[in-house]
């Protein structure tokens, strides 16, 4: 009986529906970078689905093979302003303040976190004045009595440039750096820390992204910050999570960049067009009840951090940034934290970017030279060309993310009969950018989502493929061809 309701109920979907796609340029850069090969599934050749033991199953043709989001004719101007020449300015300005620690001097005009502070301040005010408006410059504090790794009561003080949206300026994006730096003793704010990959790459890369943006038009908001007290305990971080959180500010995504600035490693290793980007699986949010929804389900590497990893892929893994991106499935590395983190615990959806090698002499360390070993973070480690990369990438990412619509929010799976097939419901948008919405599908054990099924301009759906044997996400395509990240549905 469910199977020609089935055929009846796609009978009625518009499968030929077409979604616009942005218009590639005919002739992306050219350069050495060495694309990771993306493993094609298995069922993506008839000829070879036995051929592999490993072949991932189904072997369903259902919707095409999802293809990666190529940047548009502005996004790609973008990218081609950001300049490695810059990027280096503003991290040898950094160093030279001597030390950034969060407990260093507020009013030393050379040296220590407040003079490096108000000079990020001036130069975002700089990039602001030329955006007829668009962006505000603040500068929010507070004092942090005494805690751990905060021996006297300090102020806190992050930049926050925010670049208000033409479309929908209630829809944000934020993306960070953090200004403070540390030595090997955390509380030692006496020492030189010139914290030039940790974290004045970061910080360049919110400045350089504010300057070029600042004179464009983003259907969304886009806040671009650089915060202290990370070294601390995350403390600019946190303040502002929670602000944002208490004035129930739409925060749809966030990135922090911390340790951008080297992809050589202790030994010696280089890997210059990786990146890696840490999403955690079951957010620490959510309820009892939900968690135990998902664990049955299997929807643990379906949080809405991973979705918006997934996402990062697939518009900015391409030959505009020469970057290959790789999704590291945990919240961070082991034993260390990021200032995603507060946002994560905000309940907003956050990543963090990092290098793929660390050198661990270039972090956290007294400046020396031991047993012929020169320990530091300093400018000479850090290479400028890298992050400019990285700064693509980002860029690449939020500027996809601001410019398409909002993901579908009340994403559900019918599991109230058993079925072959798939039906979904979402909360329709009343927005002007959505032009209709997409099923995406990848088998259990694949990390990226593979097909695409086109649903029309609807808010429900039926496809042709058990829900118990792949993993389904609803994602909304604009009238511009941007896409949003995936939605993962739970039972209605």
């Amino acid at each position: 009986m469910t199977r020609p309701l089935v055929i009846l109920l796609l009978s009625f979907l518009p499968l030929s529906f077409t979604l616009p796609s942005p218009s590639p340029s005919p002739s992306p850069p050219t350069s050495p970078w060495p694309l990771h090969a993306r493993q094609t599934p298995a069922f993506a050749s008839d000829s070879d689905i036995f051929s592999c033991p490993a072949a991932s199953w189904p072997f369903a043709n259902v919707g095409s093979l999802l293809t990666p989001q190529e940047p548009d004719a502005e996004l790609q101007g973008i990218l081609s302003e950001i300049d490695p020449t810059r990027v280096e300015a503003i991290i040898a300005k950094l160093v030279s303040y001597g030390t950034r620690h969060t407990l260093s001097s507020q009013t030393d005009p050379n040296r220590g976190i407040g003079a490096a502070t108000d000079w990020i301040e001036q130069q975002m005010r700089s990039f602001a004045a030329a955006s007829n408006g668009q962006m505000q410059v603040t500068t929010p504090s507070y004092v942090q009595g005494v805690a751990e790794r905060i021996p006297f009561p300090v102020r806190i003080r992050n930049v926050v440039a925010t670049l208000k949206g033409n479309v929908e300026p209630e829809r944000y994006y934020v993306v960070s750096g953090h200004i403070d730096t540390r030595c090997t003793d955390p509380i030692d704010y006496l020492c030189d820390a010139p914290g030039a990959d940790d974290d004045a790459s970061g910080v360049a890369i919110s400045m350089e992204l504010a300057r070029i943006m600042a004179t464009r038009r983003p259907a969304a908001t886009i806040v671009f910050v650089a915060v202290a007290g990370e070294e601390q305990g995350l403390y600019g971080s946190n303040n502002l999570a929670q602000t944002y959180k208490n004035a129930s500010v739409n925060v749809q995504g966030m990135f922090t960049n911390d340790i951008v600035g080297s992809s050589t490693a202790d030994d010696g290793t280089k890997d210059p067009y990786t990146l890696r980007i840490f999403a955690q699986g079951s957010p620490t949010t959510e309820s009892a009840a939900r968690s135990s929804t998902r664990a049955q389900i299997g929807g643990e590497n379906d949080s809405q951090a991973r979705e918006l990893a997934r996402f990062v892929v697939g518009v900015a893994e391409n030959s505009y940034t020469q970057m290959n991106i790789s999704v590291i499935y945990r919240l961070d590395r082991f034993l260390r934290g990021g200032d995603h983190r507060p946002f994560l615990q905000a309940g907003y959806t956050a990543c963090r970017f990092t290098e793929p090698n660390e050198d661990y002499a270039h972090q956290h360390q007294n400046v020396r030279v031991e047993n012929g070993t020169q320990y530091g973070d300093l400018i000479e480690f850090v290479d400028f060309d890298y992050i400019t990369r990285v700064a693509k990438v980002n860029a690449a990412a939020l500027w996809s993310l601001a410019n398409a619509p909002m993901s579908p929010q009340n994403v559900t799976v019918n599991t109230t009969l058993l079925s072959n097939d798939s039906q979904f419901t979402w909360l329709a948008s009343n927005d002007t950018l959505t032009a209709g919405y997409e099923a995406l599908w990848r088998p259990t054990d694949a990390p990226l989502w593979t097909h695409v099924v086109p649903l029309g301009n609807l808010n429900t759906a039926t496809v042709d493929l058990s829900k118990d044997n792949v993993i389904f996400g609803i994602r909304a395509v604009g009238m511009n061809g941007y896409a949003s990240p995936a939605t993962f549905p739970f039972p209605s």
